[in-house]
């Protein structure tokens, strides 16, 4: 797979947390290459390093070290204000807290980033995102005013409605019941679909990594097991 052929691709890839008296190594040299609109699972107990990863994946943390291309930027080499920019309208984030704003509106929550980012036609691409959630009767309610899955609803609407060519989305329904949880998932594949994205789902749950086309198992920082699922063949 060429550079230009992956959403992301990465060499040598780490991360050392800590001071240099006592440094604590996260991430110990990942080689990866995720393809152009493709659904990924990245499997792994609590520990392995797969959140870690995401954020180095997401621009949310630089890497200490390695090479990191991600939607035809080169991430290794920015700094944190050039990774915010970087981020904006090419990552949408999925986190199982929901990271919704209290004092906004689910229209407000959907609307704000696009507004900021300079988008102007942030409202009405908001409500067509919320419609296609199934939440086109809540946009005036606020988030204490939503069910846990309608948290995550506007959350994935967040996401996605600036149309990024990535989402992360970091255990989506840790925070929500067994039949919410998978509510949630088929809709964030559906979305998914629907817009072409690549997806990276970061999760401990097997049923869940199974919806992805292709699943990576991680252990103590490193890809162990890299497989091919029945969704990629189908």
């Amino acid at each position: 797979m060429t550079n230009s052929q992956a959403a992301i691709s990465a060499r040598n890839l780490t991360l050392t947390l800590g001071s240099s008296e006592a440094p604590v190594d996260i991430l110990r040299g990942i080689d990866l290459d995720i393809a152009l609109g493709s659904t990924v699972a990245l499997l792994g107990p609590s520990g392995s390093g797969k959140s870690s990863l995401m954020a180095v994946l997401s621009g949310l943390e630089r890497a200490s070290g390695g090479t990191l291309t991600v939607a035809g930027e080169d991430f290794a080499t920015m700094d944190e204000d050039a990774l915010a920019h970087a981020r904006r309208g090419r990552i949408g984030i999925v986190l199982q807290a929901f990271h919704l704003l209290p004092t906004m509106t689910a229209l407000e929550n959907v609307a704000t980033p696009m507004e900021l980012a300079g988008e102007n036609d942030a409202q009405d691409r908001a409500r067509t995102e919320l419609e296609a959630v199934g939440l086109g009767h809540r946009l005036d309610h606020y988030p204490q005013q939503l069910s846990g899955g309608e948290q995550q609803r506007v959350a994935i609407a967040r996401a996605i409605a600036p149309r990024p060519a990535l989402i992360f989305a970091d255990e989506p329904t840790g925070n929500l019941d067994a039949a919410t949880g998978h509510e949630i998932v088929e809709l964030l594949f559906a979305r998914r679909a629907e817009t072409g994205a690549t997806l990276l789902v970061i999760t401990h749950d097997p049923e869940l990594a199974e919806h992805c086309e292709r699943v990576l198992q991680l252990a103590d920082g490193r890809v162990v097991s890299d497989t091919q699922s029945a969704k990629s063949t189908a």
